[in-house]
């Protein structure tokens, strides 16, 4: 039986410290890789057990870090110090994952705001990468007119300042439970800065742009009634970057936490049909 309960450390990042979360595979469990994850805006890693538990379960040992400013780690709640700041952390954390956990195939699975660094991560090349999926990816945020005046003022005046992310909890799932649990949750924060959201944009922008040079293997998951992202981000994602290299799954019903809706069972379905085209060392 797999533990739900993580293995807690930390990784420095030189001024900043990052939490590390490992979920391990069973004494003797033959492993099938390794899966990174990469949690979304304003939330933490822990929020992920039951995805760590599954692909467990597959036999894929299991890093996930809560991002700058979240969860348990170090920084500005809300704020983002430079452009760079989540993809070289995230280079940090895949560095340490080389030496600490050598076993290959290397997946990295990201979430929202995760996705987009993510896949920004791979764009950049900064280390090779096996894998990558995509899990309702914030290509392309959805902005209110407000929010479009407020940004367009803030990232010249006062980038840094940060302000209530506007995010409705009923938002993040259909499951009732889901949206209670994400709205008791001390570790889920409601800030933003303009810095962030402008890179959050750029960023979605810059991925989509692009994919089409992309040859890395990737599994693009999103949902169809998702009112935090727009659908047509993943949508212009797929439609740029070689087929060749894409699997696509799209849920009609659900919102944007597709990894916490009813019917989850699909979602771990497609999962784990893209998966089992890895083999330990190829």
């Amino acid at each position: 039986m797999h533990s739900t309960t993580p293995i807690l450390s930390t990784l420095s990042t030189g001024v900043e410290q990052l939490a590390i979360y490992d979920w391990p595979l069973i004494e003797g469990q033959a492993s099938r890789g390794t899966v990174v994850l990469v949690h979304g805006l304003a939330e933490h890693m822990g929020r992920y057990t039951h995805v760590a538990a599954q692909l467990n379960a597959w036999g894929f040992h299991v890093r996930g870090y809560d991002q700058y400013g979240h969860g348990l780690s170090s920084g500005v709640r809300g704020r983002l110090p430079s452009s760079h700041q989540f993809t070289d952390d995230l280079k940090l954390v895949v560095d340490d994952v080389r030496l600490q956990i050598p076993s290959s195939p290397l997946i990295l699975l990201g979430h929202s705001m995760g996705g987009v660094v993510a896949a920004s991560f791979v764009a950049q090349q900064k280390l090779p990468i096996d894998g990558l999926v995509l899990s309702s990816p914030g290509f392309l945020p959805q902005l209110k007119v407000f929010d479009k005046l407020l940004l367009s003022v803030m990232k010249h005046l006062a980038p840094h300042i940060c302000v209530d992310n506007g995010l409705n909890p009923h938002w993040v799932a259909r499951d009732p439970q889901a949206v209670l649990r994400y709205k008791q949750d001390p570790l889920v924060h409601r800030q933003i800065s303009a810095a962030l959201a402008q890179w959050i944009i750029d960023a979605g922008h810059a991925c989509i742009a692009t994919a089409s040079l992309s040859h890395t293997p990737t599994l693009l998951l999103y949902a169809g009634q998702d009112h935090i992202v727009r659908a047509e981000g993943s949508i212009a994602y797929a439609e740029s970057m070689p087929s060749s290299c894409l699997t696509v799954h799209s849920y009609a019903e659900m919102f944007h936490e597709i990894f916490n809706d009813p019917d989850v069972v699909e979602v771990f379905g497609d999962l784990q049909s893209w998966l089992a085209h890895f083999n330990p060392n190829s």
